[in-house]
């Protein structure tokens, strides 16, 4: 799902293979990637081979943290 946030985003790809696309631009990435995306960009993943992203946000958000 495409979508944005003020946040900027860094993902590293842990497992498994993501077509990532930012402001209409995709690429394929596999373990040992990442990606960057600057607040304010549409971006979205599409799975390609089971795995996982490891989501890290600056600020922080709070709607990740456990009250």
């Amino acid at each position: 799902m495409f979508h944005d946030h003020p946040h900027v985003q860094i993902t590293p790809v842990e497992s498994g293979v993501f077509d990532i696309t930012i402001d209409g631009k995709t690429a394929r990435l596999k373990a040992g990637d990442s990606f960057y995306v600057p607040s304010g960009l549409w971006h979205g993943a599409t799975c390609i081979e089971p795995g996982v992203l490891v989501d890290e946000f600056t600020p922080m958000r709070q709607e990740f943290v456990p009250a």
